[in-house]
Parts: C-alpha cells; structure tokens; sequence
C-alpha cells in the first residue's frame, strides 16, 4: 500500500504591527486571519469570534481610525498597521469615556458583542459623519447583539459622539398605531 506523502509545511511571513501602542513581530502563514492572530497568538481575546463570515461585527477593530471587521482580514494585509482592539481604549484603570457610557447607559447586557460594539462606536465616531441618533443606528447596523441592548448602545454612542443633551430621533417622534408598519 503506497504511503502519501506529508503535507509540505506552510510557509510564514513576518508581521510588524503596533497593537494598543505596543510593538509586535510575528510569524504568520498567509491564511491566518487578522482574528486569528490577535486572539490565538497574541492572546488578545476581548475581541470576538462571531460567526467568523463578517456579518455579525463582534470582531469589529480599528486600523488607524478606520473600523473594520478583523474576521475577513489576513494578517499579512496589515503588515506595518497601527490597530486598536478593546483592550486599547482603556488607559489603565480609566476607563474611555464611551466604555463608560456603556456602563451608565446598560449597554453592554451579556458583552458578548460589547468590544466589537465599542471598536464600531469608536471608528464611527472618528468618521464624524453621525449627526442624530438616526444616523448613529444606520452607522452601527453591522454590529448585531444578541441581547437586543440596541436602544441602550445608540444612547451611550450619541452620548459620547453626539454630546450629553437628550437627542431626539425622526422616528421617536412618529407615532406608531399597533397593527400597522410604520412608513
């Protein structure tokens, strides 16, 4: 009976990367993805395995300022990348003032979602393209929570993004009759 031959080993690729502001140089094989590398050997676990296809937002990180969704990127990409998981909001003990607004506005529920969640709000906030409470639901409809905190999570990002007054939303305002869809 033939013997098949051993795979042949996977060639690796040296990754530089500022994560949180502390340098790191590693090895990676070319299909090792962005998640991967920050939690299976960075050990960088606050951000979140979802459903590992770029639907769900709970691997939501920043490149730069930029937000993106680390489940659908190689590490290789991001060879030289400054990024920013959860883990870099915090400084110390103190927390970011949008993590605290989690907490004051109970957003965070299970915190299964909550660093994808934050990493979002974060990006969102540097796009500084969210000028009502409407847009921030529109602007952070990648990040699904299971909990359904959704109403809580608009309310600390407009907060932080928008400024403490109460913001008021197009569709607040409307009444809604049961048994019909609002238009």
């Amino acid at each position: 009976m033939p013997v098949a031959p051993l795979p042949a080993p996977q060639k690796t690729h040296p990754v530089s990367l500022l994560i949180n502001g502390r340098p790191w140089k590693v090895q990676v094989e070319a299909a090792v993805t962005l998640l991967d590398l920050l939690r299976d050997k960075l050990q960088l676990t606050g951000t979140k395995k979802g459903c590992d296809h770029g639907q769900c937002g709970a691997c939501t990180v920043l490149v730069g300022e930029r937000r993106i969704l680390s489940c659908l990127q190689l590490a290789v990409m991001h060879d030289g990348a400054e990024l920013t998981t959860v883990e870099g909001l915090a400084e110390g003990q103190d927390l970011h003032p949008l993590q605290q607004a989690f907490v004051k506005h109970d957003a965070l529920q299970c915190g299964y979602c909550t660093p994808g969640q934050l990493c979002s709000a974060m990006g969102l906030i540097h796009e500084g393209q969210a000028q009502n409470l409407d847009d921030i639901r529109e602007l952070m409809s990648g990040n699904l929570c299971r909990c359904g905190a959704y109403v809580q999570i608009a309310q600390a990002v407009a907060e932080v993004a928008l400024g403490p007054v109460a913001h008021q939303s197009d569709r607040a305002a409307s009444s809604i009759v049961t048994g019909t869809v609002p238009g």
